[in-house]
């Protein structure tokens, strides 16, 4: 059997995709780095929010070997993955006003901490609202969205912004509207989505970028290992009792 024309194209167009990224996004992806370093080194706490399939690239980040164990994750119940029944409920709730705003004030995100949001359109209020909100309450706001869309569609928050309208760093991922790569002949819809891989790359690309600095300034990055190695265990064990305060998975 010959390999898939299509498989080899999805995968042409992800590298394509990577590689704008890293040419043209390096020097966000840099200053991203350099915000959490800076929290990290202040003593403050880093937290990530993605609706629907923008939360795989912000769970990806979280208590995972390879990772900064101070990073958490903050979750608006109903939109954190496809579990929610049905699954379309967690789309209608990206669209609700006061919800974000509900989410920040019972959490425990304050004054000096990071926040990075994840929002492929960055047009539902949800995203937009929890960026002003977070703003406002003093953390730094690092956005990952694909700015075409604020380019080419309609807000749905009461401000008219998006997502990149109200945030410190903005990494643009580059994601052409519909998030899908690919059309055949024979298929109705274009197919094979690229955003969870390009967005799933920033998120560690700006997490070894923060490691860089903090290693830069002679701070050791608060790592996790896996715990499927030996030692790893223990290794974890010790990092999350020395940085308790700053990791909420746990409690």
């Amino acid at each position: 059997m010959s390999d898939s024309k299509l498989a080899g194209q999805f995968f042409d167009a992800a590298i394509g995709l990577l590689q704008r990224v890293r040419d043209e996004e390096s020097a966000s992806i840099t200053a991203a780095g350099s915000a959490i370093a800076d929290t990290v080194e202040a003593g403050g706490r880093l937290f990530a929010y993605g609706a629907g399939h923008s939360s795989l690239a912000a769970q990806d980040v979280v208590y995972r070997a390879g990772g900064l164990a101070l990073m958490n994750l903050l979750t608006v119940p109903g939109t954190t993955g496809v579990d929610v029944m049905p699954a379309t409920l967690g789309s209608a709730l990206e669209r609700v006003d006061g919800l974000a705003s509900a989410v920040l004030d019972s959490s425990p995100a304050t004054s000096g901490d990071v926040l990075v949001i994840i929002s492929l359109s960055g047009r539902n209020a949800l995203p937009v609202e929890m960026a002003q909100n977070a703003r406002a309450l003093g953390l730094t706001v690092i956005g990952v969205t694909s700015v075409a869309y604020a380019e080419q569609t309609r807000s749905r928050h009461v401000s008219g912004g998006f997502l990149r309208d109200h945030c410190d760093i903005v990494l643009d991922s580059k994601i052409a509207i519909g998030d899908a790569e690919l059309t055949a002949p024979g298929i109705e819809a274009p197919f094979a989505p690229a955003s969870t891989v390009v967005t799933s790359a920033i998120m560690q690309a700006m997490l070894a970028a923060a490691a860089e600095q903090l290693v830069a300034r002679g701070i050791e990055p608060p790592l996790l290992r896996s715990a499927n190695v030996d030692g790893g265990h223990d290794w974890n064990g010790r990092v999350m009792t020395e940085y308790r305060e700053r990791i909420f998975y746990r409690h």
